[in-house]
């Protein structure tokens, strides 16, 4: 008896709430849909390389990427509506690169892509979008095609990271600037063989001979990419007998070829620009610095010599205990602008957040002037910090640096656009 009173009164006091929930015009079921969709998290699938010997760039990507969302999680997400960062490895190949982000989106739900791949995966993964239709961010692919080119241009691709021809355009001006100082006409370059070295070469000396005509590229030398032996190279390089020498080796491959050389003694009587240099990871995994180094800013504490990026830099130490990398402020670049879209779009669909990154600029302590903004023609960031100077053995590594002038980057820049018929 005491039971079934028991269960009259649990019946009654349903009744009650259902009654409760329709006088207040409401259907019960949409209650926890309302609630569900309230709470369920906003996911952002990430592409990078977590092992293998470039392993440091998804590491640095990863690194900068959490900080990101978990600022913007602190600071309440999307109206209670958390970020969650969903992150594999493609062991820094193409294919496996396109596979695991096809999986990202179709099966792991993810709302977006942070493409944290090199140059040979970041083309793959863009093939992706354009099929799939998701937003997709680019945070480590310098190659200027990607986002200059209109055939590879899609309304859901964006570029957070450095471009070639912008680098090339200062690191030209500074090297042709140094090579009248000490009367380096004989020039050679050694770069991986893919896209991002190939091109990123060949701008480098056009602006290079468009500062000074005097210079000539007597030969170039193209290792396969993670290649572990130099000795061949290095070899053609010395009996080129260049009185400089360009390179945009990167990461492991780079720290390489430097010990590799200053074993033959390569750098000795000549001069090296290192577009990749200046970075942490570089100048703290070489056995020693050599003389007579030049380098653009990839990653340093003081370029831009502000408060906000010396405070982001020791926010970054104090968390992962670690120096940040290039790929660190490009990945905090591309997170931060992701997350202003999804803000600015209220939510996370693909269309509406592509409008809101054409022309969006963000507050950075990579920027010039403090901010960076996503340039609406071609979807990739301008007035980021770019410098060039020689190096030093210890902090700040570049005690001179040449910072770039955008009003020149960007006259320069449309015409080489012109001159590849990117634009008329």
């Amino acid at each position: 008896m005491k039971k079934r009173s028991q269960a009259v009164a649990s019946q009654q006091r349903r009744q009650v709430i259902k009654g409760s929930v329709a006088a207040l015009g409401l259907a019960s079921i949409g209650l926890p849909s309302i609630s569900l969709a309230q709470n369920k998290p906003i996911r952002i699938g990430m592409p990078t390389i977590l092992s293998g010997r470039v392993a440091m760039l998804g590491e640095s990507s990863r690194n900068a990427a959490i900080m990101g969302v978990e600022a913007f999680n602190a600071a309440g997400g999307l109206n209670g509506r958390m970020v969650e960062l969903v992150i594999r490895d493609s062991k820094g190949r193409p294919d496996e690169a396109a596979r695991i982000t096809r999986e990202l989106v179709n099966s792991d739900g993810c709302d977006m892509i942070l493409d944290a791949e090199a140059s040979s995966g970041a083309f793959a993964v863009h093939e992706v979008a354009r099929d799939l239709g998701f937003l997709v961010i680019h945070t480590c692919s310098e190659t200027s095609s990607l986002t200059a080119d209109p055939k590879m241009r899609i309304p859901n691709g964006f570029r957070a990271a450095r471009q070639g021809v912008h680098d090339a355009i200062v690191g030209g001006e500074y090297a042709g600037r140094v090579a009248k100082e000490k009367g380096l006409n004989r020039w050679m370059s050694i770069s991986p063989d893919y896209s991002y070295g190939l091109d990123t070469t060949a701008e480098f000396f056009e602006y290079l001979k468009y500062f000074n005509k005097d210079v000539e590229v007597v030969n170039s030398v193209w290792p396969k990419l993670f290649q572990a032996d130099y000795s061949e190279p290095i070899t053609r390089l010395l009996q080129g007998k260049p009185q400089a020498i360009y390179s945009c080796l990167w990461g492991g491959d780079l720290t390489s070829f430097i010990d590799q050389a200053s074993i033959y003694g390569l750098m000795k009587d000549r001069q090296f620009f290192g577009v990749n240099m200046a970075d942490y990871a570089v100048l703290t995994a070489i056995k020693a610095v050599p003389p007579n180094i030049h380098s653009g800013n990839r990653y340093l504490k003081s370029i831009p010599k502000t408060a906000q990026n010396a405070a982001w830099c020791d926010a970054y130490v104090a968390k992962f205990k670690t120096m940040p990398l290039n790929w660190s402020w490009e990945n905090a670049v591309g997170i931060d602008f992701m997350l202003a879209a999804i803000k600015q779009a209220n939510g996370t669909d693909t269309a509406k957040m592509s409008e809101a990154l054409k022309g969006m600029t963000i507050k950075s302590p990579f920027g010039t002037d403090g901010t960076i903004t996503m340039r609406a023609s071609d979807h990739t960031i301008i007035d980021y910090a770019i410098a060039w100077g020689d190096l030093t053995t210890k902090e700040p590594y570049m005690a001179k640096p040449n910072l770039g002038d955008w009003k020149t980057v960007l006259e320069l820049e449309k015409l080489w656009m012109k001159s590849k018929g990117f634009i008329a």
